[in-house]
């Protein structure tokens, strides 16, 4: 058994492969052989120190595989299920590991493996973010930025599927037809577009009630322009850098607005909600409803015991022969792991892979689309 543990904050060169030796499961616990894991923007915080870490640990909190032993009040898993998860405690970037129930899912037959180990996380925000934290109407418009990123992607044809009339953004001009396959009916490149102004026109001056923004500093002021009186501003990321200071009088009074700072935590905290957001994730990519494209396969080298040799492969678009040379993935012997990928003007953008982790000599990897 392997596992990638941080010892200290910093680079991808911190991440070091060992071998590993697992207890037996503790009593709510159960022992999972990883088929895929999923890596996600919010593994470079804690790898870096950004969300700080006590160390050593392991790092990853996305995975699925089957399970292969079970603590002894485990009742409702059994030896064999087919399981996937998303969130604390950390540590999927291993060939095994051992995982609390409580935040423990089953994956349907029809799932593969790949598809959710790399959904949970960005389906299940989606979720939250549309069914909970402000649960939207049929026929209501709402925006989304970063509509071409990882949960973007999902959370159009989530949204579309509800009825809604979808205002995305993005950063440049050769992602907005790739949005648009995902749902949104306006696509607004906000580095060349006022958005706001944009999106009051599509409103026909009134706003909107929600705006979702996963960008954070760079988009906030603009956002909150746009939403309609007593209109929520959903701030869930900051992918641009941390929001600074609000001036309250001057951006929220005026129009009553509320803003909120949801996170899975909060939301799926018991098993019931958990239960409740993966079903109907699982229902919605069983029905078509929300598609995931795997687009790249990328074979790796074969490695010694020691992290001995480190791929940049180029990841381009589903929808693009071009590549992004902005994205640069280290792949370390059981798997991708983000370095710290940047535009040419220094956007943070994530990606989001997983690996086959039975597969050691050589790796395949599977690479999804996530800008």
């Amino acid at each position: 058994m392997k596992a990638i543990i941080i010892s200290k904050h910093g680079g991808p060169e911190v991440l070091d492969l060992k071998d590993i030796s697992l207890s037996k499961p503790k009593s709510d616990e159960v022992k999972i052989e990883h088929k895929a894991i999923g890596l996600n923007y919010i593994d470079t915080y804690h790898r870096s120190g950004l969300y700080p870490l006590k160390t050593p640990t392991g790092i990853g909190a996305e995975g699925a595989g089957i399970i292969t032993e079970i603590g002894s009040e485990v009742t409702d898993f059994k030896i064999g299920d087919r399981v996937s998860y998303a969130g604390a405690p950390l540590g999927s970037y291993a060939t095994h590991r051992n995982y609390p129930t409580k935040n423990l899912v089953k994956v349907p037959d029809n799932i593969d493996f790949r598809i959710a180990a790399t959904l949970m996380t960005k389906g299940l925000t989606t979720f939250y973010l549309l069914h909970k934290t402000y649960p939207v109407k049929k026929g209501e418009t709402i925006l989304f930025h970063a509509a071409a990123g990882g949960v973007g992607q999902i959370f159009g044809q989530w949204a579309k599927s509800l009825g809604c009339k979808v205002i995305g953004t993005v950063g440049s001009d050769d992602k907005i037809e790739n949005a648009k396959s995902y749902g949104y009916d306006y696509v607004i490149n906000y580095n060349k577009e006022n958005f706001s102004k944009k999106v009051l026109e599509i409103s026909d001056g009134k706003g909107i009630p929600v705006v979702y923004d996963g960008v954070g500093r760079s988009t906030l002021e603009g956002s909150l322009e746009c939403l309609s009186v007593r209109g929520m501003m959903v701030s869930f990321g900051n992918a641009s850098g941390p929001l600074s200071e609000i001036n309250v009088p001057k951006l929220i009074q005026p129009k009553g607005l509320y803003l909120t700072r949801p996170s899975m935590q909060q939301y799926l905290s018991t098993k019931e909600e958990l239960a409740e957001g993966s079903k109907l994730l699982f229902e919605k990519v069983s029905s078509g409803n929300i598609k995931v494209e795997i687009f790249k396969d990328t074979e790796s080298n074969t490695f010694s015991n020691r992290i001995s040799s480190v791929l940049t492969p180029t990841i381009t678009s589903p929808k693009s022969d071009k590549p992004e040379p902005s994205v640069v993935c280290q792949i370390i012997f059981i798997g991708l792991v983000l370095s710290t990928p940047r535009s040419n003007k220094g956007t943070l953008h994530s990606v989001n892979v997983s690996f086959e982790a039975t597969s050691i000599f050589p790796t395949k990897t599977k690479a999804f689309q996530s800008f």
